[in-house]
């Protein structure tokens, strides 16, 4: 049976403990919980801060540590299953269980309970917090400090219209393996949308792929996703996609069959897929 090494934690005979009877490897390890501390994290493939950075952890999400390296931690994102190695810094010890989520596209943390006070961030869309306390229009987030309460959601209120949310990334610059409303790549910002939505959403775009049901060109709509080899966009109406994209290098609003062209004009091939979330 193959394993898909970016969400199988296994390398070099060691393994976590929930793999053990599923590798083989020469020692199982348990996981330890950590949660990202600063406002984003890379999670890159090997513990070098030149490597690349294969996707990002956020503010509160967790990431469950098999080893350390150095100064780096290795282990799996427990949001989207992603394994890689973080800088050990950029985690802290898991605490009390997120109350909140971030629904602004960004916000940031203040030192005291007054937007005159030091801040720090921003902190991206879909960001996990826990609410504390709350004075007048700012509650007070573990980890980070006084936060616009308008700028968060319980756990468990979402969006409805992933299209929307994609489309708040617009002029955000295109960032390999990013995933926060900064920098965010195609199946990034496909991922945090539908997340914002209280849909599940793998990270890569070909896993991506399986997503929802497969429909055909002609019926392909708002908030339906095109599939071409290694990229993805998202349908807004009226014939035009959003996308984070290499040309561009930012998250655009364009018409569906200029992209076509020029990525068929490129080598790249046409649409390999249409499918609804």
């Amino acid at each position: 049976m193959k394993h898909d090494p970016r969400i199988t934690p296994w390398r070099d005979g060691i393994a976590a403990r929930s793999l053990e009877g599923v590798v083989e490897a020469e020692v199982y390890l348990d996981p330890r919980a950590m949660s990202c501390g600063v406002a984003a994290a890379a999670i890159r493939s090997a513990p070098d801060a030149e490597a690349e950075q294969v996707d990002q952890l956020l503010f509160g999400e967790r990431f469950e540590v098999i080893e350390e390296e150095g100064d780096w931690l290795w282990g799996q994102a427990a949001r989207d299953g992603y394994v890689g190695f973080v800088q050990a810094t950029a985690l802290a010890p898991a605490g009390a269980a997120p109350t909140h989520r971030i629904s602004a596209l960004r916000t940031y943390a203040f030192a005291g309970p007054s937007i005159k006070s030091r801040a720090s961030g921003p902190y991206s869309i879909n960001s996990l917090v826990t609410v504390e306390a709350t004075e007048g229009r700012l509650a007070k987030v573990t980890g980070a400090g006084w936060m616009t309460a308008d700028h968060l959601s319980p756990i468990g209120v979402f969006e409805d219209d992933w299209a929307d949310v994609a489309q708040r990334f617009l002029g955000a610059p295109y960032l390999w393996g990013g995933r926060e409303s900064l920098g965010a790549d195609c199946s990034g910002l496909v991922q945090q949308a539908l997340f914002a939505c209280g849909r599940a959403c793998p990270r890569d775009t070909d896993q991506q792929q399986a997503l929802g049901a497969p429909i055909e060109a002609a019926d392909f709509g708002r908030g339906d996703l095109v599939f071409w080899k290694g990229h993805v966009a998202m349908g807004v109406g009226e014939g035009r996609i959003v996308h984070a994209n290499g040309f561009h290098m930012a998250t655009v609003v364009e018409p569906l069959a200029d992209a076509v062209a020029r990525i068929a004009a490129a080598g790249s091939g046409e649409p390999t897929a249409y499918r609804r979330p």
